[in-house]
């Protein structure tokens, strides 16, 4: 999406927060879609400020214009955590949750440095998100991720450290889900999330996604990451054993049917890529419905 910035005009900049998260399709629309409505502000608020700037990392533009309207946005949160008042119908909202919620001007800057690494993997020379090493994977993933989850937890009013490490095991496993779900979709970018290791470790030793991808040995690598997320799955699980109820319900949902999505994943099991695996929006509602219910289903 088009930068935000005021002096650029974008014919969808007095989108709602509501309108932008409807729009989506995201399997995360029915969880957060269900919950009371300050919390269900606050979660679209969030999320659309995720669309908006994902979407500028990913529109076709030069990186230069790309860093520069991620620099508008930086600008925005920092008037609103210094006072200032919003200038449009999404930071009016977040300005709203931030009020309400405290949530930390920190993880919303994350959200936005995760951004940048995209767009930093565009200049010229640079191997960018091509096949990183695990290590800035994790920090990627943490940002783009392990960030929305600090921010969730706020308006879940369960910021405890047992919670904390909820929210960054499920915010990894969710990118990683991701990840491996868009591996089509991320190569018409240039850009290849598999890290370096698991790839080596397949006998891939190119990081051109186009090659990698039709690869033999892809399936390889990728069944290696989907442990790694998978392992994340367990960490969240078991972080908030027995307290999956009340609050976190939300949560729950969300981790069910991400989990569903990646065991799909694994049976399909890549060889396949443009046969689309999703979890659709009746399932969607019916896992949010139980977990709101208090009997979350198998994920």
């Amino acid at each position: 999406m088009p930068s935000p910035d005021r002096k650029a005009p974008d014919n969808r900049m007095g989108e709602t927060a509501t309108a932008v998260t409807a729009r989506s399709g995201s399997s995360f629309y029915w969880p957060m879609r269900l919950l009371p409505a300050s919390k269900r502000t606050a979660m679209f608020a969030i999320y659309a400020f995720c669309r908006r700037i994902d979407d500028i990392a990913d529109e076709p533009g030069e990186p230069a214009a790309k860093r520069a309207a991620l620099d508008v946005w930086r600008r925005d949160i920092r008037d609103l955590y210094l006072g200032g008042a919003p200038n449009g119908p999404l930071t009016a909202a977040l300005k709203g949750a931030i009020d309400r919620y405290g949530l930390p001007r920190a993880e919303l800057e994350a959200l936005i440095d995760g951004m940048a690494m995209d767009v930093a993997g565009e200049e010229p020379g640079s191997s960018g998100m091509r096949a990183p090493d695990l290590d800035t994977l994790r920090l990627y993933c943490r940002r783009v991720a392990g960030a929305v989850g600090m921010l969730a937890i706020r308006v879940f009013d369960r910021a405890d450290p047992a919670t904390e490490r909820f929210a960054l095991a499920l915010g990894e496993a969710l990118q990683l889900t991701n990840i491996l779900r868009d591996l089509a979709e991320d190569a018409e970018l240039d850009r290849l999330y598999l890290p370096r290791e698991l790839l080596l470790a397949a006998g891939i030793d190119s990081d051109r996604p186009d090659e990698v991808l039709a690869h033999p040995n892809l399936p390889r690598a990728c069944e290696a990451l989907a442990a790694v997320a998978e392992a994340r799955f367990a960490e969240a699980r078991a972080a908030i054993a027995g307290q999956a109820r009340g609050s976190l319900w939300a949560a729950t949902a969300m981790m069910v049917l991400y989990h569903r999505l990646l065991k799909r994943l694994r049976a399909a099991g890549w060889n396949d890529l443009k046969a689309r695996v999703r979890v659709g929006r009746r399932e969607g509602a019916w896992v949010a419905t139980r977990c709101m219910l208090g009997i979350p289903p198998a994920g």
